[in-house]
């Protein structure tokens, strides 16, 4: 048998891609870009400091398809980049929210490494892999939000998840759709 015949198996979507260290430095710039592009399209909402934004679909979708070192790296360089004063976080979000950046770089990580180990190649694993990324959003983000603003649990609760259950749930959905397909695509 020889190295020729032996099929190495891409781990995520973006392993397809060829020319390995131009290509990884390439996707983790555009995953950072990705995000603070969808941190752009940013809707203030009343009775919370946190903006309902893309962002957190760029994030899981950057953990999904670039795996857990480059995904990490994008999400790492997304939040220096807009601490040194890059204007590309969400424009209403301010320190209340830098929490959910923060739970950015963990939840790409998490996901990318579950995505490597197949947690986006059916709906369901996809449905579990970015429901548990968007969990550990909102486990760094409320608590954050809470030492930043002053409010308790049930206050900060009420204004950094509650109206954002039924978008991400709808985020959830789109990747559980996409990913998989992308996937069956990749095979033909």
């Amino acid at each position: 048998m020889t190295d020729a015949s032996i099929a190495v198996r891409p781990a995520v979507l973006s392993d397809l891609i060829p020319g390995r260290l131009v290509r990884d430095i390439a996707l983790v710039v555009a995953a950072a870009g990705l995000t603070g592009l969808a941190a752009q399209v940013s809707i203030p909402l009343p009775g919370t400091p946190v903006p309902l934004t893309l962002q957190t679909f760029a994030v899981l979708l950057a953990g999904a398809t670039l795996g857990l070192p480059r995904a990490f790296l994008g999400m790492a360089l997304y939040l220096a980049i807009g601490q040194l004063g890059v204007p590309w976080f969400a424009p209403s979000g301010g320190n209340a929210t830098l929490g959910y950046v923060v739970g950015f770089v963990l939840a790409a990580s998490v996901v990318g490494a579950l995505a490597s180990r197949g947690g986006d190649r059916t709906p369901i694993r996809t449905l579990a892999t970015m429901t548990l990324g968007t969990l550990l959003i909102y486990a760094v983000g409320v608590p954050w939000l809470m030492l930043a603003t002053g409010m308790n649990l049930p206050a900060a609760f009420a204004a950094g998840v509650v109206p954002f259950l039924i978008g991400d749930g709808l985020k959830v959905l789109a990747a559980a759709g996409l990913l998989p397909a992308a996937w069956k695509l990749t095979r033909r």
